[in-house]
């Protein structure tokens, strides 16, 4: 059986990588293979030798099967900036097609496929395409991951509001814990839970050193593996 997820957020920098690897460990920890994918990156420091995205490299490390960059990578660009603008700097159209394509080959190669998008869910992709339009493209359930600090609420319900909106299936989301001086988190994610129907899949404590390992414990996942 294979099931294949795409992994969205609040904004950038909330932790979609550092969530999506620790999921990766858990359905590792399940005797089952995973294959991290990211098809769109922006950002490869060349002058420091890094020939791959961060965040790619990262998932490709994680995933059980080591692939080439370019199988689980469809589109890079050097500079960290908004694809659509990398894009159009560079007059490259990002083909949905070729994604999901890259995305069926991979999918038959395992148990599960963790997609992660870039940035948040309305981040453009072109002049009149976005997120939200890939994930109808490759019409799979998607995994909110919030970064719980000052301000998650409202922009956790927008996110939420705009994939409902879309008829998207969310199949959960994910507490991603980044301000360790935060008051009042539980009360914050309590919150959350009351406003947001699907399942909490994991609430992941603050880490100071973002590693994922051993944190694949705070997964619960809302159906049998």
């Amino acid at each position: 059986m294979n099931n294949t997820f795409f992994i969205t957020g609040t904004d950038t920098g909330i932790g979609k990588t550092f969530v999506t690897c620790i999921l990766m460990q858990f359905i590792k920890s399940h005797h089952k293979k995973v294959i991290g994918m990211k098809p769109i990156a922006a950002g490869v420091d060349k002058t420091k030798g890094e020939t791959a995205n961060e965040d790619v490299n990262l998932l490709n490390y994680e995933s059980s099967l080591k692939l080439k960059v370019g199988e689980v990578n469809t589109y890079s660009f050097d500079e960290p900036i908004a694809p659509h603008i990398a894009a159009q700097k560079y007059n490259i159209e990002i083909d949905f097609k070729k994604i999901k394509t890259h995305a069926a080959t991979l999918k038959s190669r395992t148990d599960y496929l963790l997609i992660e998008g870039a940035g948040g869910y309305l981040v453009p992709l072109g002049e009149s395409t976005s997120i939200a339009d890939l994930v109808d493209e490759l019409d799979i359930p998607i995994i909110v991951v919030i970064g719980i600090k000052l301000g998650c609420i409202n922009h956790s319900l927008l996110t939420i509001e705009a994939i409902l909106k879309r008829r998207q299936n969310i199949f959960g989301w994910v507490a991603n814990i980044l301000d360790n001086n935060m008051l009042e988190v539980d009360a914050n994610i309590s919150s959350l839970k009351q406003r947001i129907k699907q399942p909490l899949i994991a609430t992941i404590p603050y880490n100071s050193d973002r590693k994922p390992e051993n944190l694949k414990n705070y997964v619960s996942w809302p159906n049998d593996l």
